[in-house]
């Protein structure tokens, strides 16, 4: 008897089941559900397929597949059929990420197929915050305007190459990493400090849901760092967040990076979840 599979790509029939479970978690859940509150379902406005997960008739877990493969509330069945899912199709993603369990056996069922990785992040801790930072805010930090393009664009480029290890700009020359910077300039989602014509701190608020917001692109230039600019600069951003962007504000750091963790913690963050890439 042939059996059909329980994962269907979605659709916007299925919108508010889908935005049921993301919102079930909305910090860990932060960066799919940013897109799904913007763009719905349709695969052609979001860019890429949902895959659905159905258990006795009834939506359970979801895995975005697109430029990053991301499973959401996937237990271990869950997961088992969307890494059929994804081998039977071939890897279109850049990386695997989400929760260290259902990422850890997608990588399992895939690795023979999908070749060696770039990297492999085992333990990314995801933190987060609904409360003022305790430390004072940086009050040099700052929205970056388009004026302000050409002095934040190669800062993003040193920290997108520091933390992944390749540049943003390999393949189209950075042609889309220049259009993501932008839109995050023009969204008023960029902060920086800039002295003297050149960046000393920086972070963006990459994903935004009415529930949470998602800090990613840390960086202090090489030449100021130990001078407590990331703490302040972090409580600057941190408390803009919380008061016009989202109740909760988030991010996620590698568990070895000792110093940025200690930052975080300073600033009011503490630990609810952990993360797991594969970049490919």
């Amino acid at each position: 008897m042939l059996r059909t599979s329980p994962v269907r790509i979605l659709d916007d029939r299925h919108l508010d089941d889908a935005i049921a479970i993301l919102d079930a978690d909305p910090v860990s859940n932060v960066f799919v559900s940013s897109r799904v509150h913007i763009a719905g379902l349709d695969p052609g406005r979001l860019g890429a397929q949902m895959w659905g997960y159905h258990r006795d008739g009834r939506l359970t877990a979801l895995c975005y597949s697109g430029a990053n493969l991301v499973p959401v509330a996937a237990d271990s069945q869950a997961a088992r059929h969307f890494a059929d899912k994804a081998r039977s199709q071939g890897r279109r993603c850049s990386s695997i990420v989400g929760p260290v369990a259902p990422v850890t056996q997608l990588w399992n069922a895939l690795r023979p197929y999908w070749g060696s990785p770039r990297a492999v992040r085992e333990a990314q801790p995801v933190m987060s915050t609904t409360s003022p930072p305790p430390v004072a805010p940086d009050d040099a930090v700052r929205r970056v305007t388009m004026k302000d393009f050409d002095t934040l664009y190669p800062a993003c480029v040193a920290m997108f190459t520091e933390e992944v290890g390749i540049s943003p700009q390999t393949g189209d020359g950075g042609v889309l990493y220049r259009a993501r910077v932008a839109e995050l300039i023009r969204s008023g989602r960029a902060f920086a400090r800039i002295e003297g014509g050149r960046v000393v701190f920086k972070a963006e608020i990459g994903a935004v849901t009415p529930y949470a917001c998602q800090v990613q692109g840390v960086w202090v230039n090489p030449e100021m760092r130990g001078r407590r600019y990331a703490v302040h600069g972090m409580a600057a951003v941190v408390d803009e967040a919380l008061r016009t962007i989202a109740p909760a504000v988030s991010l996620y750091v590698n568990d070895f990076n000792a110093p940025a963790r200690a930052t975080y913690r300073r600033v009011g963050l503490h630990d609810v979840n952990t993360f797991m890439s594969v970049m490919f």
